[in-house]
């Protein structure tokens, strides 16, 4: 029997993200060389990257990126998944993440296709070998404005971030916009406005409202009163100005902005799996 501990299957697992059979047989196959049990990982595991292509990577992290450029801010998240929980705390995968938001600025990528053929996209192949497990790129966004804030929330001690918010606005909203990123982290709108819901879905909610309260057997008369009360929920529910404020129900994000004198010109949030 090959001559290793429990401490050498340890800090193989942490060091490559693979799982315990897999380091065991790697060690057992390398006589418990840990060099070579790590390149033998890294071996096979290249060999089954198309069987993980079917296999789903719903676990990961949000990783962001805040710069000046040209005289404003420009933010940029970048969603990392991987299959397990176990890869997606380790620290080869949260420097990935790193190294993944650092690929879309550089590029300029909108989507994650547009990483492959770079080197970071190289690395991700290797970084899947590794670690034995699907991992990819999932999405980018970013925005730009005088002022971009962020927020990055745990939802578990023990893993990285798994929401992540960008919020950008004129110099004077900057005073409201890291609270309004937390806001938009446990409240996930939609949409910034009314004015950017799109039309057919406005239409969807008006037809759906009018249709339940024929349902509920509302008189005729008071059908146009109820619809647009329901209407008016659904912004409330889905449009950020339009939702009660997180710190303080009794008004609104959009109060809260005017009140600051500033305007949110746009956001984007991210949750892992979502």
């Amino acid at each position: 029997m090959a001559n290793y501990t429990a401490a050498d299957i340890k800090e193989i697992r942490e060091s490559t993200g693979a799982g315990m059979l897999d380091v065991k047989k790697a060690l057992d196959e390398a006589n418990g060389d840990k060099a070579k049990a790590v390149e033998l990982i890294r071996v096979k595991g290249l060999k089954g990257i198309a069987k993980r292509e079917g296999r789903s990577a719903s676990e990961g992290l949000i990783a962001v990126d805040v710069r000046d450029v040209d005289g404003k801010q420009v933010g940029t998240l970048v969603e990392l998944n991987s299959e397990t929980d176990f890869v997606a705390k380790n620290d080869k995968f949260v420097a990935l993440g790193d190294e993944a938001v650092a690929a879309a600025v550089e590029s300029g990528a909108t989507d994650p296709e547009q990483l492959a053929g770079t080197p970071f996209g190289e690395a991700l192949t290797t970084a899947g070998a590794t670690m034995g497990e699907k991992i990819v790129v999932r999405r980018i966004g970013r925005v730009e404005g005088e002022k971009v804030a962020q927020y990055m929330h745990r939802t578990n001690k023990d893993l990285p971030p798994q929401v992540g918010v960008l919020v950008a606005t004129d110099a004077a909203g900057a005073e409201v916009a890291r609270d309004i990123a937390m806001h938009i982290a446990a409240y996930s709108p939609k949409y910034l406005s009314r004015d950017e819901v799109p039309a057919e879905v406005v239409a969807d909610e008006r037809r759906i409202a009018e249709e339940t309260a024929k349902n509920e057997g509302k008189p005729e008369q008071a059908l146009p009163k109820i619809v647009e009360g329901r209407l008016n929920g659904f912004f409330k529910e889905n449009v950020l100005l339009d939702q009660a404020y997180a710190k303080d129900p009794k008004t609104t994000v959009g109060k809260v902005v005017e009140q600051a004198g500033g305007t949110i010109t746009g956001f984007v949030r991210f949750r892992v799996g979502n």
